[in-house]
């Protein structure tokens, strides 16, 4: 007898083509760690069809809101910052060295292109780096390995009064020119998936409240925080503002197929095979299993993981703030996190709107998620 096939569920899809539109406009809107207000912007233009009211808090995090007048308070969140540089030095040759602003990676950074955001508007440069033929040196000697103290950009200017004639100043923010691709078999590449593939996801959960007309019997704040790459700032404000019962946190996670990647210790994930969910001390276990009954009941495809002391995203805000507030962590596999080229599947990104969704859907005043 013929070994019977795994049934899958198919799902249409939820992406409609304003959407992408909005996904490309969004992941290529540079929004550096402190400085994310333009990525907001368009964001929050967004999502304003899909809720009743919206606001930002003094740092910048944009908060769109469904059954404002509601006491019982759901957030799904997401953050909207990117690695970046910060100018740090120029010197009389016009050359402009940077310090880290989040948790970029220097290891790729010679000979990329890169936008510097000056006080007359962007400009473009380069990560010099010398030639090959020129790095021989002596024999014995290592080839020379990038390093913050040794990466410089180059912008054409040939001494310091052109550089700052161009509005380059210290503490002026830089960003990675690369943007939104499509790459064969619905894989998309660009800067900055992390995590603003999660904004886009939470937009689209809102969208998909508001089109099919679901009624939700609490108050469902969808936020996008700022200021996660330097340590969850954005999400600790706004958790004490909201004080929320319930959070829903969305992020990136390793896809751990390529090479060099530790299975062992990073677990077995890979783009494709649906979102993946997280055991861990901050996650709230009662909370985890109704998203993971969701999972079962809707036939959407999860991976499992586990984190150790914490996540090291924003459900650590959420889940200790205040008197404590159960949350749990929906992540996406991404491949080559913290590079120009991030990488992620269609399906990944639609299975996990599809599964904040029903989750939603589940959720009442009335769930019980006592610890005992």
């Amino acid at each position: 007898m013929a070994k019977a096939k795994e049934k899958k569920a198919k799902h249409k899809s939820v992406i409609t083509d304003t959407s992408f539109a909005f996904l490309k406009n969004y992941i290529n809107t540079a929004s550096p760690v402190g400085f994310e207000s333009g990525g907001q912007k368009v964001w929050l233009e967004y999502i304003k069809p899909f809720v009743d009211t919206h606001f930002t808090d003094p740092y910048g995090t944009a908060v769109g809101v469904i059954n404002p007048t509601e006491s019982f308070k759901v957030v799904i969140e997401a953050h909207a910052d990117e690695i970046s540089w910060f100018v740090n030095y120029i010197n009389d040759q016009g050359l402009i060295y940077l310090k880290r602003n989040g948790g970029v990676d220097h290891q790729v950074a010679p000979a990329k292109r890169v936008w510097i955001h000056g006080k007359k508007g962007p400009v473009k440069a380069v990560f010099g780096w010398p030639a090959i033929h020129t790095r021989h040196g002596n024999p014995d000697q290592k080839e020379p390995q990038p390093r913050v103290d040794n990466l410089f950009l180059d912008c054409g200017a040939r001494n310091k009064k052109e550089v700052e004639a161009l509005g380059i100043h210290v503490g002026a923010v830089v960003t990675n020119e690369e943007g939104f691709e499509e790459l064969a078999h619905d894989y998309y590449i660009g800067r900055a998936f992390d995590n603003r593939i999660g904004g886009f996801m939470i937009a689209e959960v809102a969208r998909l409240l508001k089109e099919h007309k679901k009624k939700l019997p609490f108050g469902l704040y969808i936020v996008n925080a700022v200021q996660e790459e330097i340590g969850l700032r954005g999400a600790e404000m706004i958790a004490r503002r909201i004080k929320p019962d319930v959070a829903i946190i969305t992020d990136v996670t390793h896809d751990t197929q390529t090479p060099m990647i530790n299975k062992v210790v990073e677990g077995d994930i890979a783009c494709g095979k649906g979102p993946s969910l997280a055991y861990g001390p901050a996650v709230h276990n009662k909370l985890l299993k109704l998203v993971e009954g969701v999972a079962e009941k809707k036939k959407i495809n999860v991976q499992m993981r586990t984190v150790s002391r914490s996540t090291g995203t924003d459900t650590d805000s959420f889940a200790y703030a205040n008197d404590g507030c159960p949350s749990v962590l929906i992540s996406i596999p991404l491949r080559y996190m913290h590079t120009p080229v991030e990488m992620l599947h269609k399906s990944d990104i639609e299975n996990t709107i599809l599964l904040m969704y029903e989750t939603l859907q589940e959720l009442s005043p009335k769930t019980n998620l006592s610890y005992l």
